[in-house]
């Protein structure tokens, strides 16, 4: 994320929640995200709906993406105009869950002071992998799970400070 260094809004949590709304806008599920030198590079599966009468089941296909520094820069400017959208709720469908998963997978981050990301997502459960820079993690990759129903909690309880 060399593009954020100094800016005030370096923040992991902003970054990846603008990431996450672009991922929820191209339909994409079961994530895997991998920091690189001058960005990232995002993959998901995106259901590709059939061509023909008889195949109108469609299909599962693999979308990678490489996500430049600039990109992800003009994102979450476009990000901050687009703010409030989708949560109705833990008993109803949440329609921009990665823009909130993700945001707080950024926050996560952020309290660890952490680079070198790498996570990838399977029916809504993360698994990250950090490089730590603080405290009796400095200098180790570090492994942390979340379960869907983890995130789900966490998304329902940031709502619920919000109000």
């Amino acid at each position: 994320m060399r593009v954020y260094d100094g800016a005030p809004r370096q923040e992991w949590e902003e970054v990846l929640r603008c990431v996450g709304a672009f991922a929820d806008r191209e339909g994409l599920k079961e994530l895997l995200l991998l920091e690189k030198e001058n960005g990232f590079f995002l993959q998901g599966l995106l259901f590709m709906g059939g061509g023909a009468a008889f195949d109108n089941l469609g299909s599962l296909g693999k979308r990678s993406y490489d996500l430049s520094d600039e990109r992800i820069a003009e994102m979450m400017d476009a990000g901050h105009a687009k703010r409030g959208s989708g949560v109705k709720g833990m008993d109803r469908e949440i329609t921009n869950y990665y823009e909130l998963a993700l945001r707080l997978i950024g926050a996560f981050i952020d309290s660890q002071k952490a680079h070198d990301v790498f996570f990838f997502e399977q029916e809504g459960s993360f698994v990250v992998r950090l490089f730590g820079t603080a405290g009796s993690q400095a200098g180790a990759h570090t492994l942390s799970e979340f379960t869907r129903e983890e995130m789900l909690a966490m998304i329902e309880d940031s709502q619920q400070r919000r109000r």
